[in-house]
């Protein structure tokens, strides 16, 4: 009988969405068929300690797991203060190497790495170049898509050159908003009417989003946005309904059908993702074929416009009166909590939750074998 895959499951991290990623790899860890895989579990404090961890499931969500994890890692391989004594702790990233040249972690090889971490240091093209660097198969996008993917800005950049519809927008720097932010107000208010949403260049899960209504709610959501990153974005108000897209594969991926969220605050914020569960989501959404066809297709052209491969979902808007589309951004990393959209659509497209892991499993060996394939002489 084959070995199992041993999948090492990351989760947390050191960005503002720790506690979603430890939500969303619970709801992985419970999912995962443990009859083909037998998994083993990493967390990344806020504080950046890597902690080996063996305890139970249902103690990460509250966080109960961290103390767990240093009181039974004082020996092992230990707790890692940082990312850089995680590197040099053994000629690997997380822990020895085999005889085979496999990665350990407690004396155990590590076939796959599943990185369950969303934000900044965790799907930004971070933490995938690390594993780029120790020659391990990891879930999801590489250094380019995740990158790419996570900087709002530059994901903007590619799909106007792909030519996907999209709002107008404008950014700027931090500096430029602490050196002259009535200036910046001013251009802002030149170009756009009122409303107009603000946000981080670079985060998710809706951290750091304003819908600023006036000039006084212009100037506070662009000091808001600036204390998350130091680009900000600009976007014109689309009157648009809110749906999502899941995309699954590496050269030739597939779409998913398309889910409608209809949010419980003015928009899809934060609050409404995780906390007050005041959102709906319409799965499939209440679309003409034609439109959900065409969110599907653009849905496929932004994954490969940034080089995506495994997972990514792309979130539209369908404008309430002309139904026109326009695409909003990608996460290549998306929520897999109960009530994240990206499972919920593949189970809605014939692919239980089990099944899709299996499936994202198998894609990063598939493009870590594609990545290492000598060039026929």
């Amino acid at each position: 009988m084959e070995d199992k895959k041993r999948v090492l499951v990351i989760f947390g991290g050191q960005s503002s969405e720790h506690e979603v990623s430890r939500i969303s790899a619970t709801s992985i860890l419970k999912n995962i068929n443990k009859e083909k895989f037998e998994v083993l579990m990493m967390g990344i404090t806020k504080d950046g300690k890597w902690l080996p961890y063996n305890g139970d499931i249902d103690k990460i969500p509250s966080g109960e797991w961290e103390q767990i994890a240093i009181e039974g890692n004082v020996k092992g391989i230990g707790i890692q203060s940082s990312l850089l004594d995680a590197m040099v702790a053994s000629s690997n990233t997380v822990g020895n190497l085999d005889e085979s040249g496999k990665t350990q972690v407690n004396g155990k090889r590590i076939d796959v790495v599943f990185p369950v971490l969303h934000g900044c240091n965790g799907e930004d093209g971070t933490i995938q170049g690390l594993f780029e660097l120790a020659s391990m198969p990891y879930v999801g996008c590489g250094v380019l898509g995740s990158a790419l993917g996570m900087d709002k800005i530059y994901a903007k950049i590619m799909f106007e050159k792909a030519g996907i519809p999209q709002a107008d927008y404008l950014y700027f720097t931090r500096k430029e908003i602490g050196r002259d932010i009535d200036n910046v107000v001013s251009e802002i208010e030149e170009k756009f009417a009122y409303p107009i949403f603000v946000k981080p260049s670079n985060a998710g899960s809706s951290v750091g989003i304003t819908k600023a209504h006036d000039k006084r709610e212009l100037e506070e959501a662009l000091n808001f946005a600036a204390r998350y990153d130091r680009k900000v974005l600009v976007e014109e108000y689309i009157n648009g309904r809110e749906v999502e897209c899941a995309v699954l594969g590496n050269d030739d991926p597939d779409a998913s059908t398309v889910g409608e969220v209809i949010p419980g605050n003015e928009f899809y914020d934060y609050k409404a993702k995780y906390i007050d569960n005041s959102s709906k989501i319409k799965i499939p959404a209440d679309l003409p074929e034609e439109t959900i066809e065409k969110i599907r297709g653009y849905a496929v052209k932004a994954f490969k416009a940034l080089d995506c491969c495994g997972l990514a979902r792309v979130d539209f808007f369908v404008h309430k009166e002309s139904g026109r589309v326009y695409i909003n951004e990608i996460n290549t990393m998306p929520g897999f909590t109960s009530i994240s959209m990206y499972p919920m659509l593949w189970e809605a497209s014939g692919v239980p939750y089990g099944e899709l892991i299996e499936r994202l499993i198998n894609l990063a060996v598939e493009r870590y074998e594609d990545n290492t394939r000598e060039i026929d002489g």
